[in-house]
């Protein structure tokens, strides 16, 4: 295969259609009654979520001399940042070359490669590390490949983080006043970067997080998982553990189950990420009777048709929707008990820097 990319034309008029996505109001059963919550629907933005991170993390390298006029881009996504890079390249004139692996949906093959991407497979996991690992281990090979390419590190990248803050912002102008914020976690970037701008609008702000089974972000031990974009099996340097109050780890069934209740009953769904996060939003407007909730949706449903909208794919994988938890299983800290379904910590620390309470727990 070459070692060169075409650059592209840039293209700086799309920068306009980032951002400024409704915010809708969901009262959907999830999966019982509940007061409500404010949903921001960042999959009807151009690029989706991904494009506020993706534009801010080009900007930077290229303010700081590290990313060249021209000079292609390479990344491992699972799907969602990959449309916000095809999105970001346009606009800024720069090729992307984007590393998938086997589980990427067809149909995201066929969007991302649509927008102009060279898009390379990984085609086994990883012994340790699994999916991502593999990825990377690929994007290495493509970096000593291609001359002046650049590699944002979306995992580990302040930029990523500082994307998100006109997300906060379009939150802040449109909520009178806000208790709960419930944020998917995956690289940990939009939940940093909106929480301490509306902290400083809202300082009770309580932050929840939601992460996959099977992840390894707030100390779970990773297990394969077949929700996309939602968890890690590696530790992001994104994340800001002390800013969460608690987490949940929310299954697949449980996603799915979310998902299709949104679909048919507020029209507006998405994907993994969407359905565990209203699945907890839910909950919690349930739990704090009077107070306002809002989460994001980070992306639609269009690339999960063969997934979570597929009845063959949820039977051949064991989700039934109609045995999905109706709410948590509380545990005291991450390490009293793997998480096989939605399960709920208030006790949240970095398992990086915090060693010993794993030593001491287990």
């Amino acid at each position: 295969m070459s070692a060169t990319v075409l650059r592209p034309a840039a293209r700086r008029e799309l920068l306009s259609l980032v951002g400024r996505t409704p915010l809708a109001r969901i009262t959907a059963d999830l999966p019982g009654p509940h007061p409500g919550f404010w949903a921001k629907l960042e999959g009807l933005a151009a690029g989706g979520m991904k494009a506020r991170a993706a534009v801010s993390m080009l900007l930077g390298a290229r303010e700081r001399g590290e990313l060249l006029p021209g000079a292609p881009v390479v990344e491992s996504t699972s799907g969602t940042l990959g449309i916000g890079l095809a999105f970001a390249g346009q606009a800024l004139g720069h090729p992307v070359v984007l590393v998938g692996d086997r589980e990427l949906e067809p149909s995201m093959r066929q969007l991302l490669r649509s927008h102009g991407v060279r898009l390379e497979i990984a085609d086994r996991p990883a012994e340790r590390g699994g999916w991502q690992a593999a990825r990377l281990a690929r994007l290495r090979e493509l970096l000593a490949e291609l001359p002046g390419a650049y590699w944002p590190d979306q995992y580990n990248n302040p930029d990523n983080t500082a994307g998100y803050a006109s997300l906060a912002a379009e939150i802040a102008v449109e909520l009178d006043h806000l208790d709960i914020l419930v944020c998917s976690v995956g690289t940990g970037g939009h939940s940093a970067g909106i929480i301490g701008p509306l902290r400083r609008h809202w300082p009770a702000l309580r932050l929840i997080g939601v992460d996959a089974t099977g992840s390894t972000i707030f100390g779970q031990p990773a297990r394969p998982r077949l929700m996309r974009g939602l968890g890690s099996s590696i530790h992001p340097r994104n994340v800001a553990y002390d800013a969460f109050d608690e987490v949940h780890w929310v299954g697949p069934a449980e996603a799915v189950d979310s998902c299709r209740r949104l679909a048919r009953g507020a029209f507006v769904s998405g994907g993994w990420s969407t359905g565990a996060a209203a699945r907890v939003a839910a909950w919690a407007a349930r739990v704090h009777p009077g107070a306002v909730v809002a989460t994001v949706f980070p992306d639609g449903p269009h690339r999960y048709l063969g997934t979570v909208y597929d009845d063959d794919f949820t039977a051949a994988h064991g989700l039934d929707p109609d045995a999905a938890a109706t709410r948590p299983v509380e545990i005291p800290h991450p390490y009293a008990a793997e998480a096989a379904g939605w399960v709920r910590c208030t006790r949240v620390s970095d398992p990086l820097a915090a060693p010993a309470l794993k030593k001491e727990t287990l």
